[in-house]
């Protein structure tokens, strides 16, 4: 369930390897830089809005902001096709730590996480939020944090269909990216046994915006490639906090993976890339990802698969490599030579 931290409510109105030179004309240095802290994790929500469409905003920091104190890395951490943004901040009582929000703050983070449109406590439209809308979604997110930090740039850490938000994003408001890190991603969707499954749905994805996501559904994530790399308990818990919304979900992050691939185009993201993909990954095709890969104009950049994790890292039993490998990528020192 989500952290019981202090919070309150405001509605905000308007709207490893080297590094490449010269994606913004130099190369491109952190604005603030994280440094670990202790102390009592301080929780907000905010509203954004996409027209008129309402969008729920979710941050978690150590402390309470002060006005003149240092800024904290901003990382912006952006859900899947078949969770909200609570699969980021789960408290499991018992098994350790689950929040990827609280992790990040005590690495001296500012974390934020948004649910999109037609998700988790975010309006309802008759749309399919499709990835282009996941990044019309992210612009209006981006300026409450822009508001709220006074930062004009941020980390973005996205798994499996929120990776292909987060590069889509990227592509269209690269001056807005400081690093990119890309969990269960999938560039053309080659050799991925789900989405071959996934596609005998493609005539229903075409003609239905919303499809049924149940408990037995969020179940499959944590078993369908490899049962054992999560623990059911955690996943349980996370079914509790999802059925909260109900048992219907979007289709249009279903159909673009099934249907319109590659909706990330290697070639127009500029900024530096993590590649994560757990070993067991059915999505995730190791040669798929290494045709991106290899693609990318950026000499930043690192492709790491985790060993005994399958498609959701963050909910792995092996989650702590994942946190490794992150922090390790978004605390990358600024290079000498360029």
């Amino acid at each position: 369930m989500m952290s019981s931290d202090h919070s309150r409510r405001s509605m905000i109105k308007g709207i490893g390897i080297a590094t490449a030179a010269g994606v913004f004309g130099a190369a491109s240095a952190q604005a603030a830089t994280a440094v670990p802290a202790e102390g009592e994790i301080w929780s907000n929500e905010y509203w954004a809005k996409k027209g008129d469409i309402p969008l729920w905003m979710f941050r978690k920091r150590i402390g309470a902001p002060k006005p003149g104190e240092p800024g904290r890395p901003v990382v912006f951490f952006v859900h899947g096709s078949s969770v909200t943004s609570r699969v980021f901040d789960l408290t499991v009582p018992g098994k350790g730590e689950y929040s990827l929000l609280n992790t990040f703050a005590r690495y001296g983070f500012d974390c934020w996480t948004m649910d999109h449109e037609n998700y988790g406590k975010s309006g309802r439209t008759s749309g399919n939020a499709d990835i282009a809308s996941g990044v019309e979604d992210l612009k209006a997110a981006v300026e409450v944090i822009a508001r709220e930090t006074g930062q004009r740039r941020y980390h973005f850490v996205g798994e499996s269909s929120g990776a292909l938000r987060a590069g889509a994003f990227a592509m269209a408001a690269p001056e807005r990216i400081d690093r990119l890190v890309f969990a269960a991603f999938t560039y053309r969707g080659e050799g991925s046994p789900t989405l071959a499954k996934r596609a005998e749905q493609l005539a229903y994805y075409r003609s239905h915006n919303m499809r049924k996501r149940d408990r037995d559904m969020i179940r499959s994530i944590a078993t369908r490639d490899k049962p054992g790399t999560s623990d059911p308990a955690v996943v349980e818990v996370l079914a509790d906090v999802e059925m909260q919304f109900g048992d219907q979900i979007p289709t249009g992050t279903y159909l673009d993976m099934t249907a319109n691939l590659p909706v990330v185009h290697p070639e127009r993201v500029l900024a530096p890339v993590l590649l994560v993909r757990g070993e067991y990954d059915g999505i995730a095709a190791v040669p798929d990802l290494e045709e991106f890969f290899n693609k990318l104009p950026n000499g930043d950049r690192q492709f790491i698969i985790l060993p005994g994790t399958a498609h959701s890292v963050a909910l792995a039993t092996n989650r702590e490599l994942f946190w490794h490998v992150t922090r390790a990528f978004l605390t990358m020192p600024t290079p000498i030579v360029t």
